[in-house]
């Protein structure tokens, strides 16, 4: 990845309207080609994860079957595109037969894709891909995960609380993993009432492949029911 000024996102002096008309336009280019590229796409599961976690790992057993399931219910898989759980999710779509998914983002540290994406998309922009994430998919799969897995976990609560989405299930993978996480929710933010306390109930768990699929499945026909 280069390391010109197109990679600043903050105005800094000496920013000039060339510049900005610059970026403007790789916006524009980068979220039309992802429209076009997944404009096929209306029943997509995005799964996050740490790209940490190797095969033989419980969780990537559980990831993998995960994809394949949700796969064989005519599911399409999305993903980060990297190695890890990402890989993991991947792997078990496209060997059930299944669309399968990568949204990869250029790092200072090149992510390399996985070898079980059969389309792939590329992106620069944090935000440009953030939207595909959602505007594709009917659920989000949160794996156990790091920064920016966390990301789109509050992310994805965000935009159920303001109404952005509706319908949509941010479905939590291992609930022993979570329980912290959601006692403190409960426990400290909506105590403090810094959010409402129906707000700490917006995340669904689930510890088994049919448990996550249950709810993606009834996520689906919820979003499918006429108003």
């Amino acid at each position: 990845m280069g390391e010109g000024r197109d990679e600043e996102l903050l105005r800094l002096p000496g920013d000039v309207d060339a510049e900005d008309a610059m970026r403007l336009g790789r916006i524009d280019a980068e979220i039309a080609a992802a429209f076009e590229a997944l404009r096929d796409v209306e029943d997509g599961v995005s799964i996050f994860g740490s790209s940490r976690i190797e095969e033989g790992h419980r969780w990537y057993e559980l990831c993998q079957e995960t994809g394949a399931e949700l796969a064989r219910g005519g599911f399409t898989v999305i993903t980060g595109g990297g190695p890890g759980l990402m890989e993991a999710a991947n792997r078990g779509a496209a060997e059930a037969g299944g669309l399968s998914v990568g949204l990869n983002i250029e790092l200072p540290h090149e992510q390399a894709t996985n070898p079980y994406v059969n389309r792939l998309l590329h992106f620069h922009y944090f935000f440009a891909r953030k939207l595909m994430f959602v505007r594709y998919a009917r659920a989000f799969v949160i794996f156990p995960g790091g920064f920016g897995t966390l990301d789109e976990l509050f992310e994805s609560l965000t935009l159920i609380q303001t109404r952005r989405i509706r319908n949509f299930p941010t479905i939590l993978v291992d609930s022993e993993h979570w329980g912290q996480l959601l006692d403190w929710l409960a426990n400290d933010v909506a105590a403090d009432d810094l959010i409402a306390a129906r707000d700490a109930e917006l995340l669904l768990l689930a510890d088994s492949v049919e448990g996550v699929c249950e709810h993606v499945r009834a996520a689906s026909e919820r979003q499918r029911a006429p108003d």
